[in-house]
């Protein structure tokens, strides 16, 4: 036993912290044995929610929980990361990704386990935070597997990279730990395994989908200026008000005139703001949008249509040159086709036909596409987590059931975790299959 996990251990054994880990061979029957503690560590992770970059206590939790289950931890790679590695002889090395953080957002699902925690934000609000995304699943799910594979290492050969990754909500933390030196300082593995929670996918099913799955984002800032003066005299002035009204409707254009028409592409101004007063003319308008797509390609179209968009719409009006800034890019997510019809194939024989399916491509983002763009086949599929009955009950009331990030999201546990783990380990021993 190495020093890290035998101090690990022993630090476990003096705060109280139970290990339960019955073995089993089949996934399956190991989730059955094991569900009630799993559930039990999922309400911790629920119930101490922490934001993007603040992922501090969450993190150490995580750190223990590997430990426990035999992985060589290292923290603080690239912020709040974890790295927990198992190794088990000679074969390939497949990475398994969960995700920290939560969302700036008070729950509001009346559950007796719901979160209560409130922080202030950079701009001093108060706010309430929840794990609206489900990564308090992927991160239960993750230690899940990590204690199968541990207590069921006869059945597989090779090393498993666990990696608790932060800031996923700001589209930075995958970044943060490649730049940090994730795959110099551990090893580039040969494969990467993630899940991510559906709000619209029944439980005990999951969906995949070969290549992109989820998009480009970028968050484009456009200011646009004027000539500020009183309302009454606008021949004085230089309205920058009417200036983003040209804009707003003009960038519209680009993805309906400009974009062919089979490629997936987004562009909504979010944002708009100016003035202070019915009779004022401001000097200046600020707007924010968020773009959407899939391809390279596209991607730099819309960017540079909006660019060209708002200066012209500034040259319209005799303005100044607009300010315009693009950040927080997070690259299209493509799951890689060979694997993606492997697990397809795997998982159909796990759960039977009828609960996999193909998943819609959709325009939200997700930074564990970085891990692809550094070359690792890599796969994320959708795990639902939703009742049948829950869904069918909103559709009876015509209403749609709540969204990944609503306050009144949360998902059916313990049947959302028995398929997690399942089909996450079986993934990983097909991977890691003994010669």
């Amino acid at each position: 036993m190495n020093r890290t996990f035998q101090s690990s251990i022993l630090s476990l054994a003096l705060s109280g912290f139970a290990l339960v880990n019955v073995q089993a061979d089949e996934p399956r029957d190991w989730v059955n044995a094991n569900l009630k503690p799993l559930s039990r560590l999922y309400l911790h992770f629920h119930q101490n929610p922490e934001l993007s970059f603040e992922e501090k206590a969450t993190a150490a939790r995580l750190s223990r929980e590997l430990a426990a289950a035999g992985a060589t931890v290292t923290q603080d790679v690239g912020g709040h990361g974890v790295v927990g590695m198992i190794e088990n002889g000679a074969g390939p090395t497949v990475m398994i990704r969960t995700d920290l953080d939560a969302l700036p957002v008070t729950e509001a699902t009346n559950l007796p386990y719901a979160s209560t925690v409130k922080v202030t934000d950079a701009e001093g609000n108060s706010v309430g935070v929840m794990h609206a995304c489900g990564h308090d699943v992927h991160m239960t799910t993750f230690i899940g597997v990590a204690r199968y594979m541990s207590a069921n290492k006869d059945l597989w050969s090779g090393r498993l990279m666990f990696i608790g990754q932060p800031a996923e909500e700001r589209g930075s933390g995958a970044a943060a730990m490649l730049n940090d030196g994730l795959f110099e300082k551990f090893v580039k593995p040969d494969f990467a395994l993630a899940l991510h929670c559906s709000a619209v996918v029944p439980s005990g099913k999951v969906a995949l989908r070969p290549g992109y799955a989820m998009a480009n984002v970028d968050s484009v800032d456009v200011t646009l200026y004027g000539r500020g003066g009183h309302g009454a005299y606008p021949h004085t002035t230089i309205d920058p008000v009417v200036e983003a009204a040209k804009f707003v409707l003009d960038v519209q254009t680009i993805v309906s005139r400009e974009i062919k028409p089979i490629e997936a592409a987004v562009i909504t101004v979010g944002s708009i703001h100016a003035g202070t007063k019915h009779n004022i003319i401001s000097d200046s308008c600020h707007l924010q949008l968020t773009v959407r797509s899939y391809s390279e390609d596209v991607r730099q179209q819309l960017i540079e249509g909006i660019k060209r968009k708002a200066r012209a719409a500034a040259m319209s009006v005799g303005a100044a040159e607009p300010t315009i800034k693009v950040s927080e890019g997070t690259p299209s997510l493509a799951n890689d086709v060979e694997l993606t019809g492997q697990m397809t194939d795997l998982f159909v024989e796990e759960l039977g036909a009828e609960n996999v399916s193909e998943a819609e491509p959709v325009m939200g983002g997700e930074d564990f596409s970085q891990y692809g763009r550094a070359g690792v086949k890599s796969l994320m599929y959708f795990l639902g987590v939703v009742d049948q009955k829950r869904l069918d009950r909103f559709k009876e009331m015509k209403i749609e059931p709540p969204s990944l990030h609503s306050a009144t999201f949360y998902p059916d546990i313990e049947k959302s975790l028995e398929v997690g783990v399942v089909t996450m380990s079986s993934a990983a021993l097909a991977l890691l299959k003994k010669e």
